[in-house]
């Protein structure tokens, strides 16, 4: 299926009026796809895997603003470093040293949001609340810039216990930001569940399937 431009009209004015922040998915998708979203004014796109992000850059405008939602191994943060907008899978201290290694070597300072653990599989990855809590030595590196939280929630269609989940990070962002006073992007909320997301505080959701219809894995 091509990109739905209908569909893509109808999203932008509802994410206008709650003041959400679109990110489509173009993971395992064709540059012809995402150039088509592009022409409609698009300018945020999510990729999974590193490879397929790093050529994508290379055929695309400029102007676009990659973000990288998929799990990031370290040894290919110095991939993606000199241009990725906005990394939000940061799930340990240990991947945040080497973002901030990678972006220092590119004179950059890269935008991060960490990861937490909200959902029920223990296939999710992220930091736990705890964890979270815990945390205490960003201002210690000097080339990130951690602006946020991100999360997913379980996959199922019990939209009360992803509600839930929603709920639980929110309580968690609001503690941050009072923390560290910088916080800006909660992003939570996919094709699935980002109604509930938004409901609950989501400011940057995260649409794949909705936009470019099923994917192909191919990979």
């Amino acid at each position: 299926m091509a990109v739905n431009k209908e569909v893509y009209w109808q999203l932008k004015k509802e994410l206008e009026r709650t003041g959400t922040e679109l990110v489509a998915v173009s993971k395992t998708k064709p540059v012809s796809d995402v150039e088509a979203l592009y022409m409609l004014g698009q300018r945020d796109f999510g990729e999974n895997y590193v490879q397929e992000l790093v050529e994508k850059e290379t055929q695309l405008p400029k102007d676009i603003r990659w973000h990288f939602i998929g799990h990031l191994q370290s040894n290919k943060v110095k991939y993606i470093a000199p241009f990725v907008h906005l990394i939000h899978g940061v799930d340990s201290f240990n991947l945040l040293k080497e973002i901030n290694k990678q972006a220092a070597k590119n004179n950059r300072i890269i935008n991060c949001l960490l990861q937490v653990h909200i959902a029920q599989e223990e296939t999710k990855f992220g930091f736990s609340f705890h964890e979270l809590n815990e945390l205490s030595e960003l201002s210690e590196l000097k080339n990130v810039n951690v602006c946020g939280l991100m999360g997913m929630a379980s996959f199922t269609e019990d939209m009360e216990a992803v509600r839930n989940e929603f709920k639980n990070l929110k309580t968690a962002f609001d503690k941050f930001s009072i923390r560290n006073c910088q916080l800006s992007i909660l992003s939570m909320g996919m094709t699935t569940d980002y109604k509930v997301a938004i409901e609950e505080g989501s400011n940057m959701v995260r649409i794949g399937s909705m936009l470019f219809g099923a994917r192909e894995y191919s990979k």
